[in-house]
């Protein structure tokens, strides 16, 4: 269905499977669709088989239910889920109207993503809210990019090995600054990883923010062996 609509799929049609390394149960899977969104085995699985299987079960449900035609982002869509939202944080109709506020931004990305699916919407925001978790976002607000500059940059920028690459050496700095930092946050990403695992929730944030972290585990680990 994507290839149809001239989605950018990085990978084709394919839908990759990833097993946790473990000799024994329960085994877990992952499962990243060719959109990017990524589900894991939700029960407990006493072979990989079956764990393979109930990451495809979740996957296939979350699937059919967000590209479901009636999950498509709309203009009516668009006026639920901003007046959603600000009777959710106590915004007014004047913040939905400023792409420098935070509803405004929501809406801006709305607006931009019209006639997408929800699934296709949840795989870009993975990325801001990547940008967020790592402090991106922040940096680059102090170089006095608008929220909307930003957002039109990487609305149509994938999540690729440049950024990760990117992010994971800002870990790196920060826990050569802060040492420590990199496990303590490393230790919290797989908790909530597992929890939103186990809940049937959507994964690619976490995935990607434990990802990135081991990946920077790595390149210390390579800065440590070059400085013996």
């Amino acid at each position: 269905m994507k290839q149809s609509r001239g989605a950018d799929l990085k990978n084709g049609a394919l839908v990759v499977y990833e097993m946790v390394p473990s000799n024994s149960p329960p085994y877990v899977c992952y499962v990243t669709l060719p959109g990017g969104s990524c589900f894991g085995s939700f029960q407990f699985c006493p072979t990989k088989a079956e764990a393979r299987r109930s990451a495809a079960k979740i996957a296939l449900m979350n699937s059919v239910f967000n590209e479901h035609p009636s999950r498509r982002i709309t203009d009516e869509f668009i006026e639920k889920s901003v007046s959603e939202a600000l009777a959710s944080f106590n915004g007014n109709r004047e913040e939905a109207d400023n792409p420098n506020t935070g509803i405004g931004a929501f809406r801006f990305m709305l607006e931009s993503n019209k006639g997408k699916s929800m699934l296709e919407f949840q795989e870009l925001m993975t990325v801001f809210q990547l940008l967020h978790w790592n402090g991106s976002l922040k940096a680059m607000r102090e170089r006095q990019c608008s929220r909307q500059e930003v957002l039109a940059h990487y609305s149509h920028r994938a999540l690729d090995d440049d950024i990760r690459n990117q992010m994971a050496m800002d870990w790196v700095n920060r826990e050569q600054s802060t040492p420590g930092a990199l496990s303590r946050e490393l230790s919290s990403t797989e908790r909530e990883l597992d929890e939103a695992r186990l809940a049937g929730k959507e994964l690619r944030f976490h995935k990607e923010k434990k990802d990135i972290l081991m990946l920077a585990a790595g390149q210390l680990g390579n800065m440590h062996t070059s400085n013996c």
